[in-house]
């Protein structure tokens, strides 16, 4: 890629009306503005000319049609005309690789997200000491039976750090305004393995976190040992009272 200089010196930067006459004929004048400059490339016959460029959707960007003009030749030469982004240009985002994309939810019936083999989040169950040894692990792989990779410590990690710091956390609207913490809620089911220190399972069908992992320490208003305050209770009703002034339509009969 050639190194720009400043404006200064080179026949090429003259050649104003043959570089706009070339753009025109490749893109068509009414997409092309007026000349922004020119800067002279590192041969001192090339020279690429800047154009405003009119095309809907392409705001700050600009043509840029690079001519050479030798000395000796009366017409310039164009190299190449190519639309290129200014520093205000509307530009799409970086690429992001599909699998990067993915987020909670997005997966249909029938999508597959397959892990790779290298994934830092797991590792070989052997290796985490469920199957004692591997022979144990393949026999485990041919009959079916366990599992092949379970979470690594890196996977545990950011495990907890995202149930932790989501809706089901200590950190939660709902958790803050609970009469009480989860961990000593009637519903949480309890969890085994590392993340039993901090987590379960709640079992409230009218609690919103009803089949999620919660913190031990979030909460909510469904608390298994939840009571209203007095002036929560509804109201009792009054003391009948017994009219004596009227007669009873019972009296009657």
């Amino acid at each position: 890629m050639s190194t720009a200089h400043p404006e200064t010196g080179g026949a090429a930067l003259e050649a104003v009306a043959a570089a706009r006459a070339s753009l025109v004929e490749q893109v068509g004048a009414d997409v092309v503005g007026e000349h922004l400059g020119a800067i002279q490339e590192e041969a001192p016959e090339v020279a690429t000319h800047r154009f405003g460029c009119l095309k809907a959707g392409y705001r700050g960007w600009a043509w840029a049609v690079t001519v050479a003009l030798p000395e000796g030749q009366e017409t310039p030469t164009v190299d190449e005309a190519v639309l290129l982004p200014g520093d205000e240009a509307i530009v799409a985002p970086a690429w992001v690789p599909y699998r990067e994309r993915i987020r909670p939810g997005d997966l249909s019936p029938g999508d597959l997200l397959p892990t790779d083999e290298d994934d830092p989040r797991l590792v070989p169950t052997w290796l985490a000491g469920d199957a004692p040894d591997p022979v144990a692990e393949a026999v485990v792989e041919e009959v079916g039976l366990g599992r092949a990779r379970v979470l690594s410590l890196e996977g545990r990690d950011g495990t907890a750090q995202r149930w932790y710091a989501g809706d089901s956390g200590p950190d939660a609207p709902i958790a803050a305004a609970a009469p009480a913490r989860c961990g000593s809620c009637g519903f949480l089911v309890r969890l085994a393995g590392p993340l039993s220190t901090m987590f379960g399972v709640c079992a409230n069908e009218q609690a919103n976190d009803d089949g999620r992992a919660v913190a031990l320490d979030h909460g909510c208003g469904a608390h298994s040992e939840a009571q209203l305050r007095k002036k929560q209770l509804p109201q009792p009703l009054p003391e009948p009272v017994y009219d004596t002034l009227a007669e009873d339509e019972l009296e009657t009969f």
